[in-house]
């Protein structure tokens, strides 16, 4: 799109350097080197939410930073974030936050087991999370209170769950909302393993598909939900910036907002392939102060993310010729030279006329690939 982009990292050799016209070697919360780097571009985002607000807040002050530094203080930090949205009213699970640990046994007690410990901050893909599902079980309990120990935690009650979903959009700085279609996730081991943008189905036909037939699916209303909601936030934050909201969709038919990511997200990647816009263009629309593009789908996609556990059962770089015989796939390598078990690696896209012959393909990828299901 012509612009040049810097990257300011503290890895020696991190994947974007190798993609920008000049790479700052330096940490997330050195205020000093922030402002500076922010002192020599026209506009600065971040990649993921465990940066310092404090550095950002040093950056907004010589340069547009997007989303801004407020954004990021609130939904980096879980009991910050919950309490924003409880404060705006949108469904969520049962929580309580606990600052100390001699309070976490009151907050499981008040909002009931089964339920999930999490750490306040600094936590993702399941990292930093213990989930109680018995009185009895000590083990877990023990974990939970050592979590607690390390810093503020937040106790959510674990929902009924139907599926889980995500919302992509964008919001320009004169309110201009791009919203992508909904996705639906499947997580293995608390990391996304599989999203899938799903068919949309009448209330009738949602209603008579069985638990197994309806996995892709969602039903007209749960899409209208799931994106007004996002629209709403968005706004309530004064959200400039590209972001994704999770949801959970309960056995009931409830949507409640699980969690807001202020960046890029992983579920949103088959925009790459699928969509006029894809998020990342979509992104620097944003920042650029350019008019949002069109979030129009045109294939279905299902993606898979690329773990290191493919590298480890390939014995080294996997067979990603037999992956690329089949003309739909899309591979997509993020440029990270040590594969470790559970490190996302990249993914790949199908992208197909049908959810249906995307399955198809993904399940002989997964083989060849020896990935689990």
């Amino acid at each position: 799109m012509g612009f040049e982009v810097d990257v300011l990292a503290p890895d020696a050799t991190p994947p974007a350097a190798a993609h920008a016209s000049r790479h700052v070697r330096a940490a997330y919360d050195d205020v000093d080197a922030v402002r500076a780097f922010a002192a020599e571009v026209d506009v600065l985002t971040f990649e993921f939410e465990n940066v310092s607000s404090t550095a950002l807040e040093a950056a907004a002050a010589v340069t547009v930073v997007r989303p801004g530094p407020a954004v990021l203080h609130t939904t980096q930090h879980r009991g910050r974030e919950k309490q924003f949205l409880a404060d705006a009213g949108v469904p969520i699970a049962p929580y309580r936050p606990v600052a100390r640990p001699d309070g976490l046994e009151p907050a499981v007690l008040a909002v009931g087991i089964p339920c999930v410990v999490k750490t306040a901050g600094f936590g993702y893909d399941g990292k930093g999370q213990v989930v109680l599902r018995e009185r009895a079980d000590a083990a877990a309990f023990a974990a939970a209170l050592s979590l607690a120990a390390a810093g503020p935690v937040v106790v959510e009650r674990l929902v009924d769950l139907e599926l889980e979903l995500s919302v992509v959009a964008a919001r320009s700085a004169a309110g201009e909302v791009a919203v992508y279609a909904p996705v639906v996730n499947r997580h293995v081991d608390q990391v996304l393993d599989l999203s899938v943008t799903p068919t949309l189905v009448d209330a009738e036909t949602w209603a008579q598909a069985s638990r197994d037939e309806g996995a892709w699916s969602l039903s007209v209303d749960v899409a209208s939900r799931a994106q007004e909601l996002t629209v709403r936030l968005f706004e309530r934050l004064g959200y400039v910036g590209l972001g994704c909201i999770e949801f959970f969709l309960t056995r009931s038919g409830d949507v409640l907002v699980n969690e807001i990511a202020p960046r890029p997200h992983n579920s949103g990647h088959y925009t790459i392939d699928a969509c006029v816009t894809s998020q990342f263009e979509q992104q620097v629309r944003v920042m650029a102060g350019l008019p949002l593009g069109s979030t129009h789908q045109h294939q279905c996609a299902l993606m898979l993310n690329l773990l290191g556990d493919v590298w480890e059962a390939a014995g080294g770089e996997p067979p990603w010729s037999e992956v690329l015989a089949h003309p739909k796939a899309r591979l997509h390598l993020y440029g990270k030279t040590q594969a470790r078990r559970g490190r996302k690696m990249g993914h790949l896209t199908i992208v197909a006329d049908s959810l249906a012959e995307a399955s198809q393909v993904a399940l002989d990828i997964e083989r060849r690939l020896h990935m689990r299901r």
